[in-house]
């Protein structure tokens, strides 16, 4: 998979890596991504699936700091969480959210089978264990939109491992190296 990485990324780890400050970044970067992937839905589907998507991005927020806390690089962590995003839109038929095309996801899924197995994650159960108690909403699923999709936003061909493309455009296999200074008051959303 294909994913963005630069210093405010390792910086929003930091944050959320801190008690204190996860409590204020942590839903910064839940409204963050429901914002991203939201603005992929139609106009008339998005307030029907926010919800869904605000408990769903909360969880892998639990998700991301257990890679990260089995060892999983950044940019590794982060994937796991976008990759079970996916899932969760194939689930629902939410062609045009998917980042990857679905002829990937067992790849994507086998990539990570190890992390995910031990967390129950599964392409059907996206966040196993990371679900919370008391679940997340539902929301209304598509899945006629699966047969004749474009995937406009999937980008095919990065499924044998992490490519992260950088702030000067180019994209490489595996994380870029984390700045040494980088400091949880560099995320955008610590302020």
């Amino acid at each position: 998979m294909k994913l963005r990485q630069n210093v405010r990324h390792f910086a929003s780890r930091k944050a959320l890596e801190l008690p204190g400050v996860r409590n204020v970044v942590r839903p910064k970067l839940v409204d963050l991504h429901v914002g991203i992937f939201g603005d992929k839905a139609p106009e008339a589907d998005r307030p029907e699936r926010e919800e869904h998507l605000e408990g769903f991005f909360d969880a892998t927020m639990d998700m991301y700091l257990a890679a990260l806390n089995e060892g999983y690089t950044e940019a590794e962590a982060r994937e796991t969480t976008h990759i079970v995003a996916n899932f969760d839109f194939y689930n629902h038929g939410w062609a045009e959210m998917m980042e990857f095309p679905p002829a990937e996801l067992s790849e994507h899924y086998e990539r990570y089978a190890d992390f995910f197995d031990r967390h129950g994650v599964s392409i059907d159960d996206p966040l196993g264990e990371f679900r919370p108690e008391d679940g997340i909403p539902d929301a209304p699923t598509t899945p006629e939109r699966l047969d004749d999709a474009d995937f406009e936003n999937a980008d095919a061909g990065y499924e044998d491992d992490v490519y992260v493309e950088t702030e000067d455009g180019d994209v490489q296999r595996g994380d870029v190296e984390e700045p040494e200074d980088v400091d949880a008051e560099d995320s955008p959303f610590t302020d």
